[in-house]
């Protein structure tokens, strides 16, 4: 069921950038406006992002096999990471057209594009912030890193798209062409601080990284609030790979105990786990001086 939901998610997000794309190419031509051009690439660069979450949503949900033991969900990570680098590509390419762009003096706008240029921009960012909620709801409901990064792009477009169509509508009334260019460094470096960000979350689990302090206190309460007395645990360990939260922790008896009551009390604590932090995988390991004979599991 989540891995439709993503899929679905994924698609909107596809269809909506595709079409903003088009407007904003479309105005930007009409126009002359290096920041309009700026917001088509940053668009551009959202609906590469979108096929690259679509991608990843697809191969994370598949089930671990031979060759990955422990699943896919790692891909989503990947994905982000790739995201993140387009955007800094696509940051230091607007940088280099707005310099261009002052110091050869080409500041000159079509009046009658500014126009359109300023109603395409309102557009834009109203369009992308239903999108963004949209993923971001998805993204919570599915823990997807894929969707989450997808969203945060369209999030930094709503207001680059916004603060464009200000931008614009100050060059119109003022007719101080020589802001147009400043608007599109201004656009770039926000999105440079958007990729930035991006790239810690993506890329921190890639490194085997221990999910967050709060979840992890969560699990440490659920253990301690549901462990008998006759055990002892230790040696927690977690880590995040895409959508999924790995946990493994040593379960060690006190004294003699029957295999048979150390396995329920083992299934008991990783069901409590799996209830308190979703999507998790669960691993126990008894650990025992001796365990008294018992009947078999």
């Amino acid at each position: 069921m989540n891995s439709k939901k993503k899929i679905k998610a994924a698609r909107i997000s596809i269809y909506s950038n595709t079409s903003l794309i088009i407007m904003k190419v479309a105005a930007g031509l009409v126009s002359g406006s290096v920041s309009i051009i700026s917001e088509a690439i940053h668009s551009g660069l959202d609906l590469l992002a979108s096929f690259i979450a679509y991608l990843a949503v697809r191969i994370s949900d598949k089930p671990a096999d031979k060759e990955h033991p422990f699943g896919h969900g790692k891909y989503e990570n990947v994905s982000g990471v790739v995201e993140a680098l387009l955007i800094f590509a696509a940051a230091v390419w607007i940088v280099y057209e707005a310099v261009y762009k002052l110091l050869e003096g080409e500041h000159i706008i079509e009046g009658n594009g500014l126009i359109w240029g300023i109603i395409v921009m309102f557009i834009s960012g109203l369009v992308n912030l239903i999108v963004s909620r949209y993923l971001y709801k998805v993204a919570r409901e599915t823990d997807s890193v894929a969707l989450e990064a997808d969203a945060l792009h369209l999030k930094t477009d709503i207001y680059t798209s916004w603060g464009v169509s200000i931008g614009l509508t100050l060059i119109y009334f003022t007719g101080f062409y020589w802001m147009d260019p400043f608007i599109a460094i201004f656009v770039a470096l926000f999105i440079v601080y958007e990729a930035y960000e991006m790239l810690l979350k993506a890329f921190n689990p890639l490194l085997d990284s221990a999910i967050s302090d709060e979840e992890i206190q969560k699990i440490t309460n659920a253990i301690e609030d549901n462990l008998l007395c006759t055990y002892n645990y230790s040696g927690l360990k977690t880590r995040k790979s895409g959508p999924i939260n790995h946990i493994q922790f040593v379960l060690s008896t006190i004294g003699e105990t029957h295999l048979n009551d150390a396995c329920v009390a083992r299934n008991i604590l990783r069901q409590k786990i799996i209830d308190t932090i979703p999507n998790s995988e669960v691993t126990v390991v008894l650990e025992s001086a001796k365990f008294e004979p018992s009947t078999p599991i």
